[in-house]
């Protein structure tokens, strides 16, 4: 946040500033969603929806995943959230009393260590690097399991390094968790942007496991708010008590936009949007590795390239302050995802387009000179 406060400091001072550490794409909400939100406007239909969300959507939801990941999710387990932070919230409410262990990576998605101490929880962060793909391994589960341990948290593709989760692995860690009769809540809020591999869900492995995903990034909702959370059955009454508690419902203009996301059409577009980011990756990837960064592990999805520049400096978080400084392009430090090797890391988001790319890449190559 510091980076960004700076780059909309220099902004206003006139300066360009090539934004590529926020993680949010520059795509437009597709126009058939914005429409469906009109639409629901002019209809009248802003009125408070069931705490656990429209009964449209979460059908809906669950047709997606029958027809595009090959995977039986019920509606009634679909819970329809404000963002994915709020299906966060409601699992980890749901399952975390005080003195509580949640087990997570490191380098990891900063917030969610915040959400287990806000319940009084503690979190274990387990120090992940290429040798796992940046990933926990259902063998760091079994070695790191306490008598405290509760839940693992685990994201695939993950922020930041963009890296996944293969099937077999994700088999081996929901069989692992079983063996500890703890929670495994499963960040795929990337779900949808798998480049290379096939894409797949783990609730097409397990009906008893918590999923957290959003409309936010495969969808281009990011100011919508508007997530859900898959909710085992043993769950589902506390999750809905939660929901209602903690917000009463999702925004409802957003869900009956979202109703419209899952059109063909709709969907058509956004696999296009999702090419035009493995190009994306691909060009910023090679641009990086000539310049000299070293990205250990090639991201498979999300993005996010998470990059080493240890060959340069000894401190990314300084090294972010003066790219930003002197060459107007904004990255963001290691030192957000956690203290592990995070002097020797930092994430680009390839947010941009590729002539945004290509310009900040002139910017960094001339920087580099001076370090």
């Amino acid at each position: 946040m510091d980076i960004l406060a700076k780059a909309q400091q220099l902004e206003s001072q006139g300066h360009d500033v090539i934004h590529l550490e926020v993680g949010e794409p520059d795509f437009d909400t597709p126009e058939s969603v914005k429409a469906a939100a009109r639409q629901a406007i002019d209809q009248g239909k802003t009125f408070y929806t069931p705490a656990t969300g429209l009964a449209e959507l979460r059908e809906a939801i669950s047709g997606y995943y029958h027809k595009q990941l090959d995977a039986v999710v019920e509606a009634k387990n679909i819970v329809i959230t404000p963002g994915a932070s709020g299906a966060l919230q409601l699992a980890l409410s749901a399952i975390v009393d005080p003195g509580d262990m949640v087990l997570m990576a490191e380098p990891g998605y900063p917030c969610n260590r915040h959400f287990v101490h806000l319940l009084d929880g503690v979190t274990k962060s387990i120090q992940v690097d290429e040798q796992s793909q940046f990933q926990i391994t259902h063998q760091h589960i079994k070695a790191h399991w306490e008598q405290q341990t509760v839940a693992v948290l685990i994201a695939s593709p993950s922020n930041p390094t963009g890296t996944l989760i293969d099937k077999n692995e994700m088999q081996q860690i929901i069989k692992q968790v079983e063996l500890n009769n703890g929670a495994l809540i499963v960040d795929e809020i990337y779900q949808g942007l798998v480049y290379e591999s096939r894409n797949f869900t783990a609730a097409s492995l397990s009906q008893n496991v918590f999923i957290v995903n959003s409309f936010s990034k495969y969808f281009n909702m990011t100011g919508w708010r508007l997530g859900w959370l898959v909710v085992p059955d043993d769950y589902i009454t506390v999750v809905d008590r939660l929901a209602q508690n903690l917000f009463l419902a999702a925004p409802t203009i957003s869900q009956y936009a979202a109703l419209a996301a899952f059109s063909n059409r709709n969907l058509s577009e956004l696999s296009c949007r999702k090419d035009e980011l493995k190009q994306r990756r691909d060009f910023l990837l090679q641009g990086l590795t000539s310049l000299g960064f070293n990205v250990k592990v090639k991201p498979g999805g999300a993005f996010y390239i998470y990059a080493d520049v240890s060959s340069f400096t000894d401190n990314s978080f300084k090294f972010c302050q003066r790219l930003l400084n002197d060459a107007h392009v904004a990255i963001t430090p290691g030192k957000d995802f956690g203290d592990f090797q995070s002097e020797r890391y930092v994430r680009f988001a390839y947010t941009q387009s590729i002539e945004k790319l290509q310009q900040a890449l002139d910017r960094i190559s001339r920087f580099l000179l001076t370090c």
